[in-house]
């Protein structure tokens, strides 16, 4: 019987190399740990400031003789910076987010669930890999160039074949859901690949279609990550400033028409903040009060979205 004994050379090459001391392993976890703790905290402690800061100046603003908190909630007249008499009822802001934001979604969220689906069930490999990098890219578009954008070609457009004003919440709405259609797209795109394949497969040999498959199998599957692309394009949507700021115009009305110029809070928060008015007055103090509710709105769609996501979530093994 012979013995093989291995040379040198091969045990060197079957070395793969020196193990790293327990002690260098503990101090680069214990580095990594803290620089991730330390960007939690640092995320925490930003939101306490901006609550502390809202707060503060919110308070600031109904301490106020011209303003109370029921004329700020229950009446519909915001006329902060016209007039002896001033008016700071928040709705006519709030029914002018609302619209802009409703007609973002009408454009978006069908077309970017459309999009999802083509991607994710019917396009081949090659497409894809060139049509969602396209369709990202318009996430990183300046929302100034959406605003320049709307005012001329869209509003343009839109007087061509209607009856709109120069400043609408037609094109604001309808840049607004160009933004955010990369969101939809992409996040209903990788809800819709996440959905395992035996799923599919199963469809098939019940003896149903690609198309059965897709919307009777594969979208309700994929649900809870849509609704959370659709609830997170909705506060991206309420939150918009420069596009409402260049193409919705800056006049706020209870109940204005899609075709008419109106305003949002954000808008009236750039308006404010662009230093026309002083910083000590009631109407300076107005816009952390706007803002508190703009902050408010945003945390009660991320709550729904975190309710709705763990509602409707599928575990697959």
């Amino acid at each position: 019987m012979t013995t093989i004994t291995p040379s040198a050379s091969t045990s060197s090459d079957l070395t793969i190399g020196r193990p790293r001391s327990r002690r260098a392993r503990r101090v680069s976890e214990s580095l990594i740990e803290s620089v991730l703790a330390s960007c939690g905290g640092f995320s925490i402690l930003t939101t306490i400031a901006i609550l502390v800061v809202l707060t503060t100046e919110t308070v600031r603003f109904f301490g106020q003789d011209e303003v109370s908190v029921g004329e700020f909630l229950f009446t519909g007249e915001w006329n902060p910076l016209l007039g002896e008499t001033k008016h700071f009822g928040i709705w006519p802001l709030i029914w002018g987010t609302m619209l802009v934001t409703v007609i973002a979604m009408l454009l978006a969220l069908p077309l970017g669930f459309l999009t999802a689906i083509f991607l994710s069930e019917y396009a081949p490999r090659r497409v894809r890999s060139v049509l969602k990098p396209v369709l990202e890219i318009l996430a990183g578009v300046p929302t100034v160039v959406y605003g320049f954008f709307a005012l001329t070609v869209i509003t343009p457009g839109l007087m061509a074949i209607g009856d709109f004003n120069t400043y609408n919440a037609t094109s604001a709405g309808l840049a607004v859901g160009i933004m955010c259609l990369p969101i939809v797209c992409s996040m209903s795109e990788d809800a819709l690949q996440a959905v395992p394949r035996s799923l599919r497969a199963g469809a098939y040999a019940l003896g149903g279609t690609k198309f059965d498959a897709t919307v009777k199998v594969v979208f309700p599957a994929a649900l809870s990550g849509v609704i959370a692309a659709s609830l997170l394009a909705i506060a991206r949507a309420v939150g918009e400033t420069m596009i409402v700021a260049l193409a919705a115009g800056g006049l706020a009305r209870l109940w204005s028409s899609p075709t008419e110029q109106t305003q949002t809070m954000t808008a009236y928060m750039v308006q404010i903040f662009l230093g026309d008015v002083s910083n000590h007055g009631v109407e300076y103090f107005s816009a952390y009060a706007v803002a508190a509710t703009l902050f408010v709105i945003t945390l009660s769609l991320t709550i729904i979205g975190h309710r709705v996501r763990v509602r409707f979530r599928e575990v697959y093994e």
